[in-house]
């Protein structure tokens, strides 16, 4: 007699993240969701986090959505600056549309039964029943990511969402630091992560956070926007910064000559939180295609061997050209160095109100913290195994800087950075550590089931998810 099916809830747990059934990673941050398959070498689901809030409280996610000019949509994030969940319940919502919308959907039923013959009345009412009985991940154990200064609520709140309301058969939730040192292939590493909201270092030994060595600031790809407009601001004339849904068309122009662009009429114009979204996005554009870091050696505003400043040195180097949504162009030659120079040393930060780095925020700095905080033995082996993670990282020559910085704090020492050459590896460095993490045999009995969840509750996650 053939032996009974078990269903995922029955299913030892040794087979989880296995063959038999691929367990899903989730990498969320305050800019975007990442989402996939363990065992994959990028995310197949990549969501911005803003959602938009319609005034009848409708809630749109993906940039389809949220990228479309209408009159009362709010641009919300569900995420705090620290990357701390805020908003429980739309998050858990987003989440569930990273994950349903490109990686999962409900099983396929049996086509004899497609229904397409049905009358209308019976198939609303039993698509009711399909949807109340199942849940999103039934049979897809979860790897989640998280902060390395998140809270214990936050914890547990994870652990049940993916338990009760998605009925994961199991879960295991993992620091994104040490997910991004795993992706470099390295358990013992110090971390160096940019993203959108916050900067961080973190030492990591043998796979654990060393706790005291834990170091952020908020320069991140958000505060370089701010230094953007900073700058925009203060060039003669005023560098005004107009989104492209605002743009009906536009004629080419010389550089710097004043825009000629014929600009959309809206009834109602979009709400100010769009405009800051939309105004977001050509800054993006603009860090990725015309900021640099001066990779050194020295600082940007210090002397160099010739007896003049690198500021001098930076001017004669050829600029570069960008082009605004409504057809205004410009160079940008040594201005483009300074923006990204508060990270750096805090005296050359831009004034922007209520963002001036403190002198313990900046990169070099909370290197230094971190490697001071941990035992004297280890501080040579983090020194040689530092990973570079996080979008903001790509911006041309951080790694230079990093190296040049670095080898000025720590004269004798042996520096070794590893920073992964393609952009994907770079963004999604903790996502591409999970997914190792995720489908390797060996983890398979590290997983928290779904009966140990039952017998010991949330606060199980606290014990087991060092």
């Amino acid at each position: 007699m053939a032996a009974p099916v078990l269903n995922s809830s029955m299913q030892p747990t040794d087979v989880y993240g296995g063959d038999e059934v691929s367990a899903i990673v989730l990498d969320p941050g305050y800019s975007s969701v990442r989402a996939g398959f363990a065992g994959e070498d990028a995310p197949k689901s990549f969501v911005n986090s803003h959602y938009g809030a319609t005034t009848d409280g409708r809630l749109t996610f993906g940039d389809d959505a949220i990228h479309n000019p209408q009159a009362n949509l709010e641009i919300r994030n569900p995420m705090s600056k620290e990357g701390i969940v805020e908003d429980w319940d739309t998050a858990t919502s987003l989440w569930e549309y990273a994950i349903t919308s490109r990686l999962t959907s409900f099983k396929q039923a049996d086509p004899r039964h497609n229904g397409l013959n049905d009358d209308s009345k019976d198939m609303e009412l039993e698509m009711e029943g399909v949807e109340e009985g199942e849940k999103a991940l039934e049979e897809h154990p979860l790897l989640m990511t998280e902060t390395a200064w998140n809270t214990v609520k936050n914890r547990e709140k994870s652990i049940e969402i993916a338990m009760e309301s998605w009925g994961c058969p199991a879960f295991w939730l993992a620091r994104n630091c040490v997910m991004a040192a795993f992706g470099s292939g390295k358990a013992t590493a110090l971390v160096v992560d940019v993203g959108a909201s916050t900067a961080s270092v973190i030492g990591i030994h043998d796979g654990l956070i060393l706790k005291k060595s834990v170091q952020r600031s908020n320069l991140g790809g958000n505060w370089l926007s701010s230094q953007l407009r900073s700058l925009f601001a203060s060039q003669d004339p005023k560098v005004e910064l107009i989104p492209h849904y605002m743009i009906a068309s536009k004629t080419p122009v010389d550089a710097g000559a004043p825009a000629q662009a014929v600009y959309r009429k809206y009834e109602k114009e979009p709400t100010e939180s769009f405009r800051a979204l939309e105004e977001e996005r050509v800054l993006t554009e603009f860090k990725e295609s015309v900021v640099q870091v001066w990779s050194g050696p020295g600082r940007l505003n210090s002397m160099n061997a010739t007896g003049s400043t690198n500021y001098d040195f930076a001017r004669s180097q050829p600029g570069r050209v960008f082009e605004f949504p409504d057809g205004a162009n410009q160079m940008w030659g040594v201005e483009r160095l300074t923006v990204a120079e508060g990270m750096w040393d805090e005296k050359a930060a831009l004034p922007v109100p209520n963002e001036a780095p403190g002198s313990k925020m900046t990169i070099p700095e909370m290197v230094k913290a971190s490697v001071s905080a941990v035992d004297m033995d280890l501080r040579a082996h983090l020194l040689q195994n530092i990973v570079v993670t996080g979008g903001t990282t790509l911006v041309n020559g951080f790694t230079d800087r990093l190296n040049n910085e670095l080898m000025a704090i720590y004269p004798g020492a042996r520096i070794k950075i590893q920073a992964a050459g393609l952009t994907a590896e770079r963004r999604f460095g903790s996502w591409i550590g999970g997914s190792i993490l995720g489908s390797l045999g060996t983890f398979h009995q590290m997983w928290i089931s779904k009966a140990e969840y039952q017998e010991f509750g949330a606060s199980v996650v606290e014990k087991r998810c060092k």
